[in-house]
C-alpha cells in the first residue's frame, strides 16, 4: 500500500487471545496479517495466569521477534500490537502493548485510535500526581484505571472508559483475564472470534483467517468483553452509542479479505467502483487501479463500464522501509521507486486510473505523469472517496487543513494540479450506498468527518491530531 507516500496512514492494529497454549505464537502470525496497519513497531505481552512476560521493538513484526523471543513468551493469553509511528510519537517507549506493573497486578494495554481529550486528562492526572512514562495517549487509560476507587478490576476499567472521548479499540490484559472495549461510536473496527476453547479479538478478521479462528461477530460500540478461564461475558460501560465506523476502513485501510460488520471489504470496494462508473461514465480504452487498495474498485469500474481492466501500474514489493518517510522529498522519490507503469498496456490508450483518495496530490500528480510518459494519450482519474477536506482526530494520520489539497482547491483546480484530463470524486451519498451497511443513512453508520466536517464526537480545543501524538510534559 502507498499510504506512507500519500500522507494517509492507519495508526495501528490490535490483537488479543485467551485460552490457547500457543497464545504468543498465534499472536505473532496474527500481527503479520495486520502488518499493513503499522510498520514502525510491534509488541506482544503474554500471560500464563500467574505472571506476565513481554517483548517489543521498533520495526516490522519479523524484525522484532525471533523464535527464541517467542519461546520466552509463555502462557495461554496474549495481546499484540503493530504501530505506525506518527511525528513526535516515535521511540521504543511508545511501542505497544504498554506494560505497567504494580504490587497488586500487572496491566498490558494495546490501543487503536486517538483520544480527543487525552491532553486534558493528562494535565488533570499530572496535577493529581501521575508521572507519565511515555508520550502515548494510551497511557492515560492506565492511570485512570489505577486511580479509580473501585476494588473490582472490571469496575475500574468501566469507570475509566467513561472518562474517555474519541476513537478507541482497547485490548487490556492482566495476569488472569483479557478485557476488550470499543468506543461508544465504534469508530475503529474490532471483531471477536473463537479458536478451539479460546477466544480472539482483532482489528480485522484477516487475522482470524491466518490462525484458523472462527469469526463470531463485531464488538459493539460501548461494549466491554471480559474473557478469562471461566469463559466470556459481555457488559456495557455505556448505552449511549451511535455507530459511526470510519468509512475509510472500507475504502482504503482494511485488507480486502477482511469483513467489517459482516461486509467483505473487497466486495464493498467493487461496489464503489461500479458506483463511480454510474456517476462518471468515461470513454476510454483501459481501466487500471493504483496498487494495492484501489484494484478492487478498478475492477468494479471496469465491469460496470464494460471497459477492459488491465494492470497498467505495477508495485515494486521489494523496496525496503527506507522509503516510509515523513519528508516531502523522500515521499515524492518513493512514488517512483514503488510504482512502475506498464508501457505495453497504456501506450496509445485512453486510461481510467482508479484511486481511493487524494490527500496532498503529490502522488496523483506523479502517477499521472508516469502514465503519460509511458505513452497514455489520456489519463482520467476517478476517486472512490469524496474529496478529503478535513483532518481526522480519530487515529488516521491525515494532514492539516493547510496540507489537504481539497480543503483549498476546487475539483477543477486539483485536476489541473495533478495534470489529469479529467478528475472525478464519488459522491458522499453514492459512497455510503455502495458500501452497503444496512444501518447506514444520513445520521447513522459512518464517520464522514474528513469529507463533511461533521465530527461524531466533541473536538476539544487542545485535541491533538494523530500526527501530533506526543503529549507534552
Amino acid at each position: 500500500m502507498l499510504a506512507e507516500l500519500r500522507g494517509l496512514n492507519e495508526e495501528c492494529g490490535v490483537f488479543g487471545i485467551w485460552g490457547h497454549e500457543q497464545a504468543a505464537q498465534l499472536t505473532y502470525y496474527a500481527l503479520q496479517s495486520l502488518q499493513h496497519r503499522g510498520q514502525e513497531g510491534a509488541g506482544i505481552v503474554a500471560s500464563n495466569g500467574l505472571e506476565i512476560t513481554s517483548h517489543k521493538g521498533e520495526g516490522l513484526v519479523t524484525e522484532v521477534f525471533s523464535q527464541a523471543q517467542l519461546d520466552g513468551l509463555k502462557g495461554h493469553g496474549a495481546v499484540g500490537h503493530v504501530r505506525y509511528t506518527t511525528a513526535g510519537g516515535g521511540g521504543y517507549e511508545n511501542v505497544q502493548p504498554l506494560l505497567f506493573r504494580s504490587q497488586t497486578s500487572s496491566l498490558a494495554l494495546a490501543h487503536n485510535g486517538n483520544l480527543v481529550n487525552a491532553n486534558a486528562l493528562k494535565h488533570q492526572l499530572e496535577r493529581q500526581g501521575s508521572i507519565f512514562q511515555t508520550t502515548s495517549d494510551t497511557e492515560v487509560l492506565a492511570h485512570l484505571i489505577k486511580r479509580s476507587g473501585y476494588e473490582n478490576a472490571k469496575e475500574r476499567v468501566k469507570n475509566a472508559l467513561t472518562m474517555l472521548k474519541g476513537a478507541y479499540a482497547f485490548v487490556i490484559m492482566t495476569e488472569t483475564e483479557l478485557m476488550v472495549a470499543l468506543d461508544p461510536n465504534g469508530l475503529r473496527p474490532l471483531s471477536l472470534g473463537k479458536i478451539g476453547d479460546g477466544y480472539v479479538v482483532a482489528s480485522e478478521t484477516c487475522a482470524f483467517d491466518i490462525i484458523g479462528a472462527e469469526y463470531i461477530r463485531s464488538v459493539e460500540p460501548g461494549e466491554l468483553l471480559i474473557i478469562n478461564d471461566e469463559g466470556i461475558r459481555s457488559e456495557r460501560f455505556t448505552y449511549a452509542t451511535n455507530r459511526s465506523i470510519c468509512t475509510m476502513e472500507y475504502v482504503y485501510f482494511s485488507r480486502p479479505d477482511s469483513d467489517i460488520d459482516g461486509l467483505n471489504v473487497h466486495s464493498a470496494r467493487k461496489r464503489l467502483g461500479k458506483q463511480l462508473a454510474s456517476e462518471f461514465p468515461i470513454e476510454a480504452d483501459v481501466v487500471t487501479g493504483v496498487p494495492d487498495s484501489s484494484i478492487s474498485a478498478a475492477i468494479g469500474y471496469a465491469e460496470a463500464a464494460n471497459i477492459p481492466y488491465e494492470m497498467g501500474l505495477i508495485k515494486n514489493r521489494y523496496i525496503g522501509r527506507t522509503f516510509i518517510q515523513p519528508s516531502q522529498e523522500l515521499r515524492e522519490q518513493g512514488v517512483k521507486m514503488k510504482l512502475s507503469p506498464v508501457r505495453g498496456v497504456v501506450e496509445g490508450k485512453r486510461v481510467v486510473m482508479v484511486d481511493d483518495s487524494i490527500v496532498r496530490g503529490t502522488t496523483s500528480r506523479r502517477i499521472v505523469k508516469m502514465l503519460k510518459d509511458a505513452g497514455a494519450t489520456e489519463v482520467h482519474v476517478v476517486i472512490s472517496s469524496p474529496p478529503i477536506k478535513n483532518p481526522c482526530f480519530y487515529g488516521i494520520d491525515t494532514s492539516t487543513h493547510e496540507e489537504l489539497i481539497a480543503s483549498k482547491n476546487s475539483v477543477e483546480e486539483i485536476r489541473s494540479i495533478i495534470g489529469a484530463d479529467s478528475l472525478s470524486f464519488i459522491s458522499v451519498e453514492g459512497m455510503v450506498e455502495a458500501i452497503g451497511r444496512p444501518d447506514a443513512d444520513e445520521n447513522r453508520g459512518h464517520c464522514l468527518a474528513c469529507f463533511t466536517g461533521k465530527y461524531p464526537t466533541e473536538i476539544y480545543p487542545d485535541t491533538l491530531h494523530p500526527y501530533e501524538k506526543e503529549l507534552t510534559h
